[in-house]
């Protein structure tokens, strides 16, 4: 048992290095992740972004839920789990002038939860706060005289962007009152993203500029999650959870703003305190019946708005997300292997905290589905989970996402000693 012990410990320290490795990466092609602090994550894991990716509610000893940390008090006393989760995306862009794709992967998540006591369960890991990457370039015509046609500029703007925000989270969550547990999330937040644009005109009489943004993040921030449970009938079991992030500044090692023509520097400004982490807040329910059968939904809000980016509160909008999932088991008591399957579907609606070009896009639409495979003789299962979604509309640009995670949540005896005879 010791040497098992040993080996997943090893394990988890080759993987989490890895994991730090692949986060200074981009995992993404999508142009809309130049606004704001690119594509954020709702660190939903696998098995729950089957359901649409509503987690608030979720309590269970076999799945780590980062997303409410009063979950971890639903850990087995005497379990370690473990979970790891690897994703492919496929996306594709269309707009006017035509439509190209990309397609990328990488490792999303590693997280492990155990118990301290009978009532408390610690979990700890990284995950990913947010992701940018993007290169695309356009061509406009500008008429600087219109009495005289040939007075023409046409200026080429290249775009590029890159980086990662990744977070170390510990979170502990305890139970109280028989049917309340109560928890904490505390995160270190590291990485930067820049983002860069240069134009270029013709003719080269006119001057052409290149400018660059650097973000470069090094704070803590807290969640706070409580949820309510029961068992009624020995059959129904229910659970509303909700958690809260207040606003707070984000501080930095560096924030740059760099405008530079082709021969000379023109102006470089650095600012300090001028970044807000939003208010962030959600609530969400699960209901099972016989644990075959479940439903769950999740309603969250973060607040950009009110935040400050680059020391302005009017550059992003309040980013709201519905998500509404199912899951089925057909026979838990069952012999056949197929009887413990779990198949999963979810739907999600969302909004973006970007606005573009003063425009707020269309809601985004996605859908899910999932399937849950156990491992024999074990209480470890392997997910599987497929998603699409869809960003924008063809008048500026459609994004279409698909997307594979596959995760392996390990849950084994830990604490458990055998006795001799």
């Amino acid at each position: 048992m010791y040497k098992n012990s040993i080996l997943l410990f090893v394990c988890i320290s080759l993987i989490s290095s890895c994991f730090t490795l692949t986060f200074a990466q981009n995992s993404t092609n999508s142009p809309y992740t130049r606004f704001g602090l690119g594509n954020v994550s709702d660190n939903a894991n696998s098995a729950r972004r089957a359901l649409g990716g509503a987690s608030v509610g979720f309590r269970s000893a076999k799945e780590i839920n980062t997303v409410n940390p009063a979950s971890y008090s639903a850990v087995d006393s005497l379990s370690f789990m473990f979970d790891v989760g690897l994703s492919a995306m496929y996306s594709h862009f269309a707009d006017a002038n035509g439509s190209t794709g990309k397609m990328n992967g990488n490792l999303e998540y590693v997280a492990i939860q155990f118990p301290v006591a009978k009532f408390l369960g610690i979990s700890a890991g990284l995950l990913p706060y947010s992701f940018s990457g993007y290169s695309f370039s356009n061509k406009t015509r500008s008429q600087i005289d219109p009495q005289n046609p040939a007075d023409t500029v046409w200026t080429t703007g290249t775009y590029n962007g890159a980086g990662t925000i990744s977070q170390v989270y510990l979170g502990v969550g305890g139970k109280f009152l028989k049917h309340f547990s109560a928890g904490i999330n505390t995160y270190y937040m590291f990485g930067n993203i820049t983002n860069s644009r240069q134009t270029s005109n013709v003719p080269t009489a006119y001057s052409s500029t290149y400018q660059e943004d650097r973000i470069a993040v090094n704070t803590f921030r807290f969640r706070y999650g409580l949820q309510y449970f029961r068992t009624i009938n020995k059959k129904h079991d229910i659970s509303v959870g909700i958690f809260y992030e207040n606003k707070m500044k984000m501080s930095g090692n560096k924030f740059t703003y760099d405008r530079i023509s082709i021969s000379q520097v023109s102006d470089t400004v650095s600012y300090s305190n001028y970044f807000d982490l939003p208010q962030n807040f959600g609530i969400g329910m699960y209901y099972s019946i016989n644990k075959q059968f479940t439903v769950g939904a999740d309603f969250s809000m973060q607040q950009w708005k009110s935040a400050k980016f680059f020391g302005k509160t009017d550059s992003l909008s309040n980013r709201w997300k519905f998500a509404a999932g199912v899951e089925y088991v057909p026979n838990l008591q069952g012999y056949r292997y197929s009887d413990h399957l779990r198949y999963r579907v979810g739907l999600t609606l969302s909004n973006s905290y970007y606005d573009v070009n003063g425009h707020t896009l269309p809601p985004n639409i996605g859908v899910s589905v999932g399937l849950g495979i156990p491992m024999p003789k074990s209480k470890s299962i392997i997910n599987a989970s497929l998603e699409y979604s869809k960003i924008g509309n063809r008048s500026a640009m459609s994004e279409n996402v698909f997307k594979l995670t596959l995760s392996a949540t390990i849950n084994e005896l830990w604490f458990f000693k055998r006795e001799l005879h």
